[in-house]
């Protein structure tokens, strides 16, 4: 499968089969992405994988969190709120996935619920959580950023499915705690992957992508 097909096919799946990925799999999917790109080639990123009872060690703990009414303390910076067409590009991402499982906009408690997913991995058998030294700050996160696109399309190619999640990356002390990491390093995001449940309603929603023109300008 060429990258672009993969590009043409891949969306954000939110539902998965229980059935785990092969231990094999796993170790061959992330030891290609190792060959990721990364500036001066400091390859900052130490990806966390969880799975089984750890997996649902750290979801339990997630909803205990979220139940206590905690805020959002994230290790870097996730304040700054979207405005103009960006927000715009937010919303239409929102409606599209609500609109897929039957959510009305009114429907607030719904929206929570369906938020809350997250956290819950969306039942994904695996999640892995890309963490690095804080210090590194905005030039780790680009890397990080690479890295983990480069992690999406190999797993693509091997059939295992995932979604990008921020969320993941909201609270990180749980994190932090259950998989003993060290205080210099922080959570900036994850993704849940496993094997898609094609028969899931959340799993037909598609987002659009902006005109060539629109992102691109040529210079000669």
């Amino acid at each position: 499968m060429s990258i672009e097909s993969i590009l043409k096919n891949r969306y954000s799946v939110r539902a998965f089969q229980a059935k785990p990925v092969p231990e094999a799999v796993l170790k061959q999917i992330f030891s290609s992405a190792q060959l990721s790109p990364s500036n001066c080639n400091v390859q900052p990123w130490q990806s966390c994988v969880v799975s089984g009872a750890t997996k649902d060690k750290l979801k339990a703990k997630f909803i205990e969190t979220l139940m206590s009414g905690a805020t959002p303390n994230p290790d870097f910076n996730w304040l700054p709120q979207y405005q103009g067409v960006h927000r715009d590009r937010q919303f239409g991402s929102a409606n599209a996935l609500y609109s897929s499982v039957g959510i009305a906009r009114e429907d607030k408690k719904a929206r929570q619920m369906a938020m809350v997913r997250n956290w819950q991995f969306f039942d994904a058998p695996h999640a892995v959580f890309f963490t690095m030294d804080k210090y590194l700050d905005i030039m780790g996160a680009v890397d990080l950023g690479i890295y983990a696109q480069t992690l999406s399309l190999v797993m693509a190619e091997h059939g295992v499915s995932n979604c990008m999640q921020g969320a993941l990356g909201q609270f990180p002390d749980p994190v932090r705690d259950i998989l003993g990491l060290p205080q210099e390093r922080g959570i900036l995001f994850g993704m849940s992957f496993g094997y898609a449940d094609d028969t899931a309603p959340v799993n037909n929603t598609r987002t659009e992508r902006e005109a060539l023109d629109t992102a691109v300008a040529f210079y000669e």
